[in-house]
C-alpha cells in the first residue's frame, strides 16, 4: 500500500470544481470529496451523493414513540393499575404528549449521534490538514479529493486524470 491517502486538485472557481467533481463520476471514480468556502449547487449530484439519515431520524422517532407509548401503557394497565374514578386503565389520549416529546426526542439524538458516526467525529487532526494550500479551503479556494481507497485509484493515472482537469494545483495527501 502507497503511502498517499489520496490526491487533492485545487481549483479557483465554484464552476471549476462542479465540472472536475462530474468529470470524476464519469471517469469511474468513487471516493470522491469536494471542499469550498460556501455550498455549491449541484455538488452533491455531482457526487452521487445520498444520505440514509432520513431514515434514521425515522426509525428512532418511530421506535421512541413506541417504546414510550406502549410503556405507558403497560405502567397504567397492568403494573400499576389504580381505579380512579371509574376510568379506563388504558386511557391512549393521555398518553399522547409524552409519546410525541420522546418521538422528537429520540429522532433528534439518533440524527446527532448518526451524524457523528457517518462524519468520523470527534476526529482533531486530519491529514488534509497537512496541506498547507487546504487552509485557503475556508477562504476562497475549491477542492476535490480522489481517494487512495477508491477502486480505480492508481496514483500516476489519478494524477494524469486531475491534472488533464486543469486545476492550479494537485497535491499528494499523506496518511
Amino acid at each position: 500500500m502507497s503511502g498517499l491517502r489520496g490526491l487533492l486538485a485545487e481549483f479557483a472557481g465554484a464552476d471549476d470544481v462542479l465540472a472536475a467533481a462530474r468529470a470524476a463520476r464519469r471517469a469511474g471514480y468513487v471516493a470522491l470529496e469536494v471542499f469550498s468556502p460556501y455550498p455549491v449547487e449541484g455538488v452533491a449530484e455531482a457526487l452521487a451523493f445520498r444520505s440514509r439519515l432520513a431514515w434514521v431520524t425515522f426509525i428512532a422517532g418511530l421506535l421512541g414513540g413506541a417504546t414510550i407509548f406502549l410503556f405507558q401503557g403497560w405502567v397504567h394497565a397492568i403494573d400499576w393499575h389504580l381505579d380512579i374514578g371509574g376510568r379506563r386503565s388504558f386511557a391512549a389520549p393521555a398518553f399522547i404528549v409524552p409519546t410525541f416529546e420522546i418521538t422528537i426526542l429520540s429522532a433528534a439524538l439518533a440524527t446527532v449521534f448518526a451524524m457523528f458516526v457517518k462524519n468520523g467525529l470527534p476526529r482533531l487532526h486530519h491529514p488534509l490538514f497537512a496541506i498547507p494550500a487546504f487552509e485557503r479551503a475556508s477562504q476562497d479556494r475549491f477542492f476535490l479529493f480522489i481517494g487512495a481507497d477508491d477502486p480505480r485509484f492508481a496514483e500516476s493515472a489519478a494524477r494524469a486524470f486531475l491534472e488533464s482537469l486543469a486545476p492550479l494545483e494537485v497535491h499528494d495527501v499523506p496518511r
